[in-house]
């Protein structure tokens, strides 16, 4: 038994990025291909790609580029992309580490 939180960032009114969408990206990156990526994870190409240009407008961050090799080259995270996913993810971790110790308070058994 132990607890999983759910956290999201929210950009504008709708826009969310959890961990979910970090996962997504650390694929891009690792496959080079926006399009794997989502295979990967049983998303659509349009909804992805429309998730990705809506986040970077609102968020103001620019989070893929090409991978070059021409207009087939992929993609991949940008400096300012992977540096976001990995502040989203040590904010994550410390969440989990604070959780995990109040659910160890909370849920401890005692002998009398």
């Amino acid at each position: 038994m132990k607890p999983r939180l759910k956290v999201w960032v929210v950009f504008g009114e709708r826009v969310k990025f959890g961990d979910g969408r970090a996962r997504l990206l650390e694929l891009v990156d690792q496959l080079g291909s926006l399009r794997r990526a989502l295979a990967r994870v049983g998303m659509s190409y349009r909804h992805g790609w429309g998730y990705f240009r809506e986040l970077e407008r609102v968020s103001g961050i620019r989070f893929l580029e090409p991978a070059g090799g021409g207009p087939r080259g992929g993609l991949r995270l940008t400096r300012q992309g992977r540096a976001f996913v990995a502040r989203y993810r040590r904010f994550q971790a410390g969440l989990d580490a604070v959780a995990d110790r109040r659910f160890r308070r909370a849920f401890a058994t005692r002998r009398p």
